[in-house]
């Protein structure tokens, strides 16, 4: 049985602007999804597909992908996604779901869903890697977004990426001396990603604020103390609270804390980025925030 691995990511800079062009700065993390393929040659044109989170089955789809339908399954709405996925990855592979193959394809997320770390383009990452096809495309055409994920996981690494005028992206060494001094706050309210980005398609924005975010971004990457990182993390949280008019995170749940605090792609939800000071761990454990992550054990580079 073959075996592939995408990383998930966070975002730490641009959010929403990605979409627009705005430079991205975005990390890998040591967690990721497994993915595991076997297929033989029957006549049967069968899919088998087994998903599993933290090891734990959950979905179990048993499809005929000559006609595509779905024969057997356990939860109907996520197997017809997997049937769209897969119908995807036969429009665009030269080389899977084409001559009567039975596939024994298993996934094992290894993160909490509600991580927001990347559950969607980790998938369609291995995926691509598996039918050796274009996973920009295959997540365009499956689910939409700027695609500063599916980098992060094709990469394995740091990347730098833009949208527009069309996507590229660089892989990029973000390793900052202070990183020991950086934790990631679960703000355990998973965010709709769809939702937030319709709210900020609704509003106009300017080249010029688009790039304001780069120019951060990019002085973000070479900044080599604390307390200018946490300055720039504090202008960009101020950038996006004005043009979005809403609270940042700390005005709405850390109004007394003595650090900056960095929302991390959906607002509101997900992961935030702090950095520690003395009493961290009972400041954010008295406000009810209990999944704390120090940069060695959350990030992998």
């Amino acid at each position: 049985m073959g075996e592939i691995f995408s990383p998930g990511k966070l975002m730490l800079t641009s959010e929403y602007f990605a979409m627009d062009g705005a430079l991205v700065l975005a990390v890998p993390t040591k967690l990721g999804q497994e993915f595991y393929f076997e297929e033989k040659y029957d006549g049967k044109s069968l899919i088998f597909w087994e998903a599993y989170h933290q090891n734990k089955l959950w979905l179990k789809a048993f499809i005929d992908y000559k006609n595509w339908q779905i024969i057997e399954t356990n939860i109907t709405s996520s197997a017809e996604f997997i049937l769209k996925t897969l119908k995807n990855v036969q429009s665009l592979s030269t080389i899977k779901f084409k001559n009567d193959f039975t596939y024994h394809l298993k996934t094992n997320l290894q993160f909490p869903a509600d991580y927001g770390l990347g559950s969607s383009s980790t998938l369609m990452t291995n995926l691509a890697e598996w039918a050796e096809i274009d996973p920009f495309h295959l997540n365009s055409i499956s689910l939409g977004g700027s695609g500063y994920d599916i980098a992060v996981a094709k990469e394995k690494s740091a990347v730098l990426f833009q949208s527009k005028p069309e996507i590229t992206y660089e892989r990029t060494n973000f390793n900052p001396s202070f990183k020991d001094e950086l934790i990631f706050i679960h703000l355990n309210q998973k965010q709709d990603s769809r939702e937030g980005i319709n709210f900020y398609k609704s509003k106009t924005k300017s080249q010029k604020l688009v790039d304001e975010f780069s120019n951060l971004t990019r002085n973000i990457l070479v900044c080599n103390e604390l307390e200018n990182f946490s300055q720039l993390m504090l202008i960009h949280e101020q950038q996006i609270s004005k043009f979005l008019e809403i609270p940042t995170v700390r005005e709405r749940f850390f109004a007394d804390i003595p650090v900056f605090v960095k929302s991390l792609g959906a607002w509101g939800g997900d992961f935030v980025m702090s950095s520690k000071f003395d009493g961290f761990e009972d400041y954010f454990w008295e406000k009810g925030f209990r999944t704390i992550f120090n940069w060695k054990d959350l990030i992998s580079l």
